[in-house]
């Protein structure tokens, strides 16, 4: 007997009709495999790219971008944690690491007395002015150089949907 775990079950006793899952049809399974493996392999290589360019990880780079679309290049730690669906103990423990390499610091939350607001450094700015055109050659070389005009659009207008979809 052969299980797939996301089409519906073959065997003998799973052949019979089941109204409660929905099981994926055949189109739906090859669709949902083809994007778990661009989910590990797209993110992967990127990932390699830029350690290999610039030294950075992929969420220091999130974080140094992030910061550096910001007005003073500051963001409350609550609110990158929620951009990078991280724990704010976790992206903590990641600030740790990265203000003791001179790329990020932590000034008083104005508004919340137990949050902390972080600061890209100049250092930190740098490195990502260094880092950026890298990874950007990474991205165009991985993924957008093999898509037409007309599949960026449509890829944009899926993975917004799908990104802005409420978490359940």
């Amino acid at each position: 007997m052969s299980t797939n775990f996301t089409g519906r079950p073959a065997g003998s006793r799973h052949d019979a009709p089941t109204t409660a899952v929905p099981w994926l049809t055949p189109e739906e399974e090859r669709a949902w495999r083809a994007f778990r493996r661009l989910l590990t392999v797209l993110p992967a290589r990127t990932a390699r790219d830029l350690a290999a360019d610039s030294g950075l990880s992929a969420p220091d780079y999130e974080v140094l971008s992030t910061l550096s679309e910001r007005d003073g290049r500051r963001r409350a730690l609550k609110d990158l944690a929620a951009k990078m669906e991280w724990s704010r103990s976790r992206l903590s423990h990641h600030i740790d690491r990265m203000e003791v390499r001179d790329l990020v610091e932590r000034h008083p939350d104005p508004s919340d007395a137990r949050g902390c607001v972080i600061g890209l450094t100049d250092h930190g700015f740098e490195i990502l002015e260094q880092a950026a055109p890298h990874h950007v050659r990474s991205v165009r070389r991985r993924l957008v150089d093999h898509l037409t005009s007309d599949e960026l659009r449509v890829l944009e207008r899926i993975s917004s949907r799908i990104a802005d979809l409420p978490d359940a």
